[in-house]
């Protein structure tokens, strides 16, 4: 049975009052918001030194190296801040850097100088002073007043409703406990407040450290005539080395089969009892070669019944789900496909899982296809392996992969594939 985050089962949902506290993001967010006023003022000061000093000795050429080096540096920070959004938002935002050249100084300058993510990773982090200066502000002032009154009760039994100088600060429990009530709601409200922090952030953070949509649509663009690439190679190597040899193999006892069709009857009938087995094996391997191209049962019946086909086949209990209104489009359909047979492959590989479930439902993201299993976990996406040819997959309609596999716990892909693109 899949388990279910603690934020779904809880009254009111994800989004209600419990959702939002129990939501591990929301406490994630809290000590990134109260610590990024301390790197934005790190970064105002190296910048607001080294530019200014690079772009004065340049003119004697002296600024250059130091232009270059202090490019760079704002731009490991930025890479930095990509990989803490992850941490305390959970965020993914891939570095939108162009390729790097080759060779040549002057390519170089011109590869960081050309690249508009370059300017804004550093507008990026001349915003995070201010930015931060409000979040942590504002993070202080709610979380200390919501302290001070869910303490109150406390603090009034323990202490006697004193600040250690005499003065009494609540003069009886009802009041107490008033200001407990008061730090409870203070509470649900800190919490949304850390979430709208915490999203206005992010929001802002997508613009600036992510790459536009042309970049977007280039590097999807990149990665589909990649993942188009290997699948050609693929098949050309399952033909050759299956199909093709079967073939060969098959012509060659015909040929002795001639040859000794007069004379040695009997071996010649062996050698066509040979070619004919291995005609059989020979279209067997086409049969599975077309299925891995595109299996006539997703175009003639869809993805439930050809996702039910791939968990019938599976080593392990597999439970299938299809909730779909109507049939998205036949390259959603293709690649979730595709999606769920190489996890299902690989879990067999590597999971040691003793069951699994596939759900497909349509939302407003498109179709997420969820494959879970409850194995070993340990999955990660490494170049040019099996997820990441996946993801490739995915971004070819601008879908997104997203993995989910804590050493010694579930595994869950998650594939949003958006029916238009």
């Amino acid at each position: 049975m899949r388990s279910v985050a603690l934020k779904d089962r809880v009254p009111l949902g994800p989004t209600g009052p419990l959702g939002i506290l129990v939501d591990p993001m929301t406490w994630r967010a809290v000590p990134y918001l109260l610590v990024s006023v301390v790197f934005g003022l790190g970064w105002f000061l190296v910048l607001s030194v080294a530019v200014p000093t690079a772009l004065t000795l340049a003119i004697v050429w002296v600024g250059v190296p130091l232009a270059m080096a202090t490019i760079l540096a704002w731009r490991g920070g930025a890479m930095l801040e990509r990989r803490l959004l992850w941490a305390a938002f959970g965020i993914k935002i891939a570095d939108p850097y162009r390729a790097r050249p080759e060779h040549g100084l002057g390519a170089h300058i011109r590869w960081l100088l050309v690249d508009p993510a370059t300017w804004k990773d550093l507008g990026y982090l001349l915003m995070l002073l201010p930015l931060g200066l409000v979040e942590a502000a504002v993070s202080v002032v709610l979380l200390t007043a919501t302290g001070m009154l869910l303490s109150a009760p406390v603090l009034y039994v323990v202490f006697e409703a004193t600040n250690g100088r005499g003065e009494v600060i609540i003069d009886n429990l009802p009041g107490a406990l008033v200001a407990g009530v008061f730090g409870a709601l203070m509470l649900v409200l800190t919490a949304y407040v850390v979430r709208g922090m915490a999203w206005l952030h992010a929001t802002l953070a997508v613009v600036l450290l992510g790459g536009s949509e042309e970049e977007r649509l280039r590097a999807s663009r990149a990665r589909g005539i990649d993942a188009a690439e290997a699948e050609r190679r693929r098949i050309e190597r399952d033909l050759h080395d299956g199909a093709q040899q079967r073939l060969l193999s098959v012509a060659v006892d015909l040929g002795r089969a001639q040859a000794k069709f007069d004379s040695e009857p009997e071996t010649a009938r062996t050698l066509i009892t040979q070619a004919h087995a291995g005609t059989k094996a020979a279209i067997a391997e086409l049969r599975n070669l077309a299925r891995g191209i595109h299996p006539a049962i997703l175009s003639d019946r869809g993805l439930d019944a050809a996702l039910s086909g791939l968990a019938a086949r599976a080593p392990i209990r597999v439970d299938v789900s299809v909730d779909l209104p109507e049939r998205p489009p036949a390259a959603v359909e293709s690649i979730a496909y595709f999606i769920v047979a190489e996890t299902l492959a690989n879990m067999a590989k590597h999971a040691a899982a003793t069951e699994a479930a596939v759900t497909v439902i349509k939302d407003h993201r498109g179709v997420v296809v969820d494959v879970w299993d409850n194995g070993i976990g340990g999955a990660v996406v490494c170049p040019g392996g099996g997820l990441a040819g996946l993801a490739d997959r995915a971004a070819t309609i601008d879908g997104v992969l997203v993995l989910h596999s804590p050493v010694g716990g579930h595994t869950l892909v998650r594939a949003e594939l958006p029916c238009e693109w």
